[in-house]
Order: C-alpha cells, then sequence, then structure tokens
C-alpha cells in the first residue's frame, strides 16, 4: 500500500517584467527577494499581471486545504523591501490562505487586481 503524497501547498506567483523585478524600481534587489522566496516556498516566475502601479506584486495563492476552506488568492503589491518577504514566507510555510492566519503587517499590501474587482 503507497502512502498517498502529502497535499499541495501554498504557492507564491512573483511578476517579474515590464515594471516588477526591474531598475524601474531602485535600491530594491529583486535577485535577493526571489532567491528567498525560492529557496522557501514553492513558486512560480510570471510575466507582467498588468498591475505595474503595484511594483512588485506577489500573489499568494491557497493550498487545496485552503481552496477547500474558501481561500481565493491574496495579491500583495508593493513588497519591496526583505521584512515584507519575511513576512510573506513565514505565512505561506505556516500554510498561507484559508489554513494560516496571515500576519496584520500584510494587510497593508493587499489589493485587489482591476480584472477582480467586482467579482464575487
Amino acid at each position: 500500500m503507497t502512502t498517498p503524497p502529502p497535499p499541495a501547498p501554498s504557492r507564491v506567483v512573483v511578476c517579474r517584467d515590464c515594471c516588477c523585478g526591474t531598475p524601474k524600481l531602485p535600491g530594491v534587489d529583486h535577485e535577493a527577494q526571489t532567491s528567498r522566496l525560492r529557496q522557501t516556498v514553492p513558486i512560480r516566475v510570471s510575466t507582467c499581471l498588468d498591475v505595474c502601479d503595484q511594483a512588485n506584486v506577489v500573489v499568494v495563492q491557497p493550498s487545496a486545504a485552503g481552496r477547500a476552506a474558501g481561500a481565493r488568492p491574496v495579491w500583495l503589491g508593493l513588497v519591496n523591501d526583505p521584512d515584507a518577504t519575511e513576512d510573506i514566507v513565514t505565512w505561506v510555510r505556516a500554510g498561507g490562505p484559508g489554513v494560516a492566519p496571515m500576519p496584520p503587517i500584510l494587510d497593508l499590501y493587499v489589493f485587489t487586481p482591476p480584472h477582480r474587482r467586482g467579482a464575487v
């Protein structure tokens, strides 16, 4: 009898294209941010997510357990400092949306992307 695989964890999408992850945001170590996330949580690097006014954008997608609890992806914008990145890492490692409470400091970064406004 084989043991079923563990449930899929929360995943993180990191925008890295025309604004996010570029010199348009001076003083931000984009490579360090991407590397830190990649070392600790499952990530996918995306092309433009079309919310350039919020650069750097990070989307935390719920795990299967989080989705079962009704969680939706959480969009975080202006994630331009290492402390915010660490808060995201801590939250995702604890279970992410629908499983673990989001650190209150991340409320400052949450936004609703234009294509989701009005969606239920």
